[in-house]
C-alpha cells in the first residue's frame, strides 16, 4: 500500500492545488530556473505528487485553485513554501512579489496586510530561517 492510499482524495487535491500554486510562482517570470526545478521536484516528493500528476500540473497549473486552509498554522505553512520558491532564485521581480501577494490573499491573509507579511516573509526567507521559526515570526508580527 502506497503512502497516497492512506489519504482520502480530498488530501490529494489540496496537496495537487498547493503545488500548483507553487508551480504558478514559479512560472511567474515565464522560466523555471534549474533551482525553481530543484524545488519543485522536493515539494512535489513532500505533498506526495506522483510523476504523472506532476507533468499534468506544470501543463495546466492554472485550472488549479488555490484552496485556503482553515488552520492558521498550515496558511503559514503554505506561505513558507510560496515565499521560498519566489526567493529560490534570488530574483525577486515585482511580478514575482505581486503574484506572491495575490495568492497570500487567495491563503486567506488579510488583503491589508498582506504587503506587510510577504515583505516579512520574503525576508525571513532570505536569512534562511526555518519553518518553524518562520511561523513564529509572522504570528509574532500581528501582536
Amino acid at each position: 500500500m502506497s503512502i497516497s492510499d492512506l489519504y482520502s482524495s480530498g488530501f490529494r487535491e489540496r496537496n495537487q492545488d498547493h503545488f500548483a500554486a507553487i508551480v504558478r510562482v514559479a512560472m511567474s517570470d515565464g522560466v523555471v530556473s534549474n533551482e525553481e526545478k530543484a524545488f519543485l521536484d522536493r515539494m512535489a516528493r513532500n505533498l506526495d505528487i506522483s510523476e504523472s500528476d506532476y507533468k499534468e500540473i506544470l501543463k495546466d497549473y492554472r485550472s488549479h485553485p488555490v484552496n485556503p486552509p482553515t488552520m492558521y498554522n498550515e496558511r503559514l505553512e503554505r506561505l513558507y513554501d510560496l515565499a521560498r520558491m519566489v526567493y529560490v532564485d534570488h530574483h525577486l521581480g515585482p511580478k514575482q512579489t505581486a503574484i506572491l501577494e495575490r495568492l497570500a490573499i487567495g491563503l486567506g491573509f488579510s488583503p491589508e496586510n498582506v504587503p506587510y507579511v510577504v515583505h516579512k516573509a520574503l525576508l525571513l526567507v532570505s536569512k534562511g530561517v526555518d519553518s518553524d521559526d518562520f511561523k513564529d515570526e509572522i504570528k509574532n508580527m500581528n501582536r
